[in-house]
């Protein structure tokens, strides 16, 4: 996701609010306690917000001012939010980035986050298909991070010559 708002200017990473250690690290992410995250339901700062991997996610409404000015939000999804999402936001399309099992499974143990056996739940959660009705652009993420944003990219912007902004 940094790879594509590197090189587009018009999109903007959203940052998550995630009830998870702040120490865990990969994405950049706010990280807030459950009962944090309550107070921030109770004072509606999210657009949306989910359960899923038994963490919390928020969308702050802030995260989304760049649709304001003409910018797309890219944005990290739960399947299970994806309906209500688009239900909330004009042209929305769900780009889903698919892998064989193994390279999932090998990427999931590099990141270092989930144990064995939570990596093995989530990847037999992996078949469900993605909810009927919406826009969805299916990219083949098994390659290199660069074949992959130039993939994505091409088909975000087809018409854009400057799409690759370095």
């Amino acid at each position: 996701m940094a790879g594509l708002v590197l090189r587009q200017a018009k999109l903007h990473l959203v940052r998550r609010m995630i009830t998870r250690p702040a120490n865990v690290g990969g994405e950049a992410f706010d990280a807030v306690t459950e009962q944090e995250f309550a107070q921030h339901v109770a004072n509606q700062t999210f657009v949306l917000h989910w359960q899923a991997h038994g963490l919390r996610y928020g969308i702050p409404h802030k995260q989304l001012s760049c649709l304001a000015r003409g910018d797309d939000a890219l944005v990290n999804l739960s399947r299970g939010v994806l309906k209500t999402a688009d239900q909330q936001f004009f042209k929305m399309i769900v780009l889903s980035l698919t892998a064989p099992s193994s390279v999932l499974v090998t990427r999931l143990l590099g990141r270092g986050r989930e144990s064995a056996e939570q990596i093995s739940a989530r990847m037999a959660r992996s078949g469900f298909d993605l909810p009927k009705g919406l826009q969805v652009l299916q990219v083949d993420n098994s390659g290199t991070l660069d074949q992959t944003i130039d993939t994505t990219l091409s088909a975000l912007y087809p018409d854009s010559p400057n799409r690759e902004i370095s």
